[in-house]
């Protein structure tokens, strides 16, 4: 009885791997040791740390004690 081999395998036999030249260029790591890639939105924080936007909101909270409540 023969191996049977799995398709992607046999892909990556036939033609290589996949080309990874083709991923985002890698541009640091944020406050939060989030990997920051080229045209993602960053702030420079004045300790000239970089920080992903999408972070905003949980650096205000946990390192400047920000408040987000809904006004009544």
């Amino acid at each position: 009885m023969s191996e049977i081999e799995h398709p992607d395998v046999t892909k990556i036999d036939r033609t290589g791997y996949a080309n990874t030249v083709a991923q985002p260029e890698h541009c640091g790591i944020d406050f939060y040791d989030n990997e920051v890639l080229v045209g993602d939105s960053i702030i420079l924080l004045p300790n000239s740390e970089m920080l992903l936007e999408e972070n905003l909101e949980d650096y205000l909270i946990e390192h400047l004690e920000f408040q987000f409540i809904t006004a009544k």
